[in-house]
């Protein structure tokens, strides 16, 4: 997302203190007889030759961080507009698993590509979490990790995790975020998230660098998780959010105005704990997911499963809210055939109907990405789809829009809310491999007789990104901002990774003709791990974020 609210440089904005992280572990005797049993315990019940290739190839981590690296080689030309800062995060365990590794897993390390006069400057940081901290202060691993979840010795884990936070082993006052999936700009400031915990505030200096400053908690009224997509209205500066919990209320939706104040909490009545990764706003609604993807710890013992199961015999559910309304009453919900999403592109009304467009997942599995890795997808169904909500009549429809796979859908975010004609996706190779990036034109009808992703129909173009070349989620910077201009007038920038040669890079395409030569190819002077969810930062809202800091500097102890 091209961050492009103005923040007011006139006066001192209202601004949510920064907690300063800074938890006390124990590394007494207590600490020490917890290891050595949880080791004999691994020794007895976990198989240390299950397959980790999510810690191998190019999902390896890269432990050591990159001050800014500057004069990089640029092969092409870097436009204007990419003037500011690109990120991306992802999983980049510092330390390795006890026993089992998920994807999902690893501590958040960002890579931020700084940009200005056609230069560019690489840089890659850890976010400073309270559990890397913790971590670092015993020298491994010590929380409990999502692969480890899994029947009776999930079990033993989890009562690991209890005993070490019960005994003051650790501390669990600033929670245990990774801060690992995805990164957005609000109120003059870069966050970065993960679903299960509570956002953290990220500076970008002057040379590109990357300085984790706290965690945000607005004043205390924060008290649930923050999701790792919330929404950004360009037209109002409001961001819109949700945290999901194992015990209810299962959903709780929060509005947060552009001056960064949150508003009380309104709770969403689900019957059960679910995962639910993405949401929605349109104008006047936001969009929620019911989706029959349980937090299930009965039958991860039993049936020695994910903590996390999918119901297939099980409709999907999309609740439809005002956005402003001060509790759920008024929230109006659809069912569909079963299915899952991850995420979501973009919603917006149109007369009585409320239009969400959507990468819609039959039966997901997330052992996919935990342990063995499949080189090519088999039964993996990943597409593009149209959904439609009338508020009037109570019906909801759905159309498929592409073949499969396709993931990470971006938009021109100067539309977040509001009719828009074109999608950017991910085409997947396998579980978390892209091999290519696809435009697609929602004005244009699919063609149903394509059994795969090719150009034709509503597929404007594909950009292939070549044999044993593997790509990430591509951000859409506009030429210019706001809606003034052509909607596909502008950028995609996105890191790739050459696993025939090791080296990794940015490349930077032109979204309107989606041309196979690219606009700039920038040369990284490491290889970047396959990661998460990317963001780019303009001038504009940097300069922005530094008036912000100038006036918080003191308050929050940055030095």
């Amino acid at each position: 997302m091209a961050a492009i609210v103005e923040e007011s440089k006139s006066s001192k904005p209202t601004s949510p203190q920064i907690l300063i992280v800074n938890p006390k572990p124990s590394n007494g005797l207590t600490a020490k007889a917890i290891d050595f049993v949880e080791k004999l315990m691994v020794k007895w019940l976990y198989d240390s030759k299950l397959p980790q290739h999510y810690l191998s190839g190019n999902f390896a981590p890269v432990r050591e961080e990159t001050p800014p690296r500057t004069d990089l080689l640029v092969k092409g030309y870097l436009p204007e507009c990419l003037n500011g800062e690109f990120v991306r995060v992802g999983p980049n365990p510092k330390f390795s698993p006890v026993a089992g590794y998920h994807w999902f897993d690893g501590d958040g390390m960002i890579h931020g590509l700084r940009i200005k006069g056609g230069k560019a400057t690489y840089v890659s940081r850890y976010v400073r979490t309270s559990r890397l901290r913790q971590e670092e202060f015993f020298g491994g691993t010590k929380f409990m990790k999502i692969g480890d979840l899994k029947g009776l010795f999930g079990l033993l884990m989890v009562n690991f995790n209890l005993l070490r936070v019960k005994l003051k082993v650790l501390d669990d006052s600033f929670g245990h975020s990774t801060a690992n999936t995805a990164l957005v700009y609000h109120h003059g400031k870069l966050l970065a998230l993960s679903e299960g915990d509570k956002p953290y505030v990220l500076r970008v200096l002057e040379d590109g660098d990357l300085q984790t400053l706290g965690m945000l908690d607005y004043d205390k009224r924060l008290t649930h998780n923050f999701t790792a997509h919330p929404k950004v209205d360009p037209f109002t500066g409001e961001m819109f959010t949700f945290g999901y919990a194992h015990t209810p209320p299962y959903i709780t939706y929060r509005v947060i105005s552009k001056d960064g104040v949150m508003h009380d909490p309104v709770p969403i009545t689900v019957p059960a704990a679910i995962m639910m990764h993405d949401f929605a706003i349109t104008e006047n609604y936001s969009i929620f997911m019911d989706l029959p993807l349980y937090f299930k710890p009965k039958e991860m013992v039993k049936e020695n499963k994910l903590i996390f199961s999918f119901d297939d015999t099980k409709k999907s559910r999309f609740g439809v809210l005002p956005r402003y309304t001060k509790n759920e009453l008024l929230i109006k919900w659809f069912e569909l055939p079963n299915c899952f999403i991850f995420h979501n592109a973009n919603a917006w009304e149109e007369g009585d109907e409320v239009v969400l467009i959507t990468c819609r997942l039959n039966k997901p599995d997330l052992e996919m990405v935990s342990g063995d890795v499949k080189e090519k997808l088999e039964n993996f169904s990943n597409e593009l789809y149209e959904m439609r909500f009338n508020m009037k009549t109570g019906h909801a429809s759905q159309r498929q829009l592409s073949a499969s796979a396709v993931d990470f859908p971006r938009i021109n975010e100067s539309y977040t809310g509001r009719k828009q004609r074109y999608v950017y996706g991910t085409v997947l190779d396998s579980i978390a491999k892209v091999k290519a990036i696809i435009k697609f034109d929602l004005h244009a009808e699919p063609d149903t007789s394509k059994t795969q992703l090719e150009v034709g129909g509503n597929v404007l173009g594909i950009f292939d990104l070549g044999p044993g070349r593997f790509g990430s989620e591509a951000i859409f910077v506009p030429r210019e901002p706001g809606i003034t201009s052509e909607e596909d007038d502008g950028y995609l920038i996105f890191f790739t990774h050459d696993e025939n040669t090791g080296k990794s890079s940015v490349t930077v395409i032109d979204a309107k003709t989606m041309s196979a030569d690219p606009v700039a190819v920038v040369e990284l002077p490491h290889r970047v791990p396959y990661g998460f969810h990317a963001f780019f930062v303009t001038e504009l809202s940097l300069d922005s974020v530094n008036v912000v800091w100038d006036w918080e500097d003191d308050d929050i102890g940055v030095s």
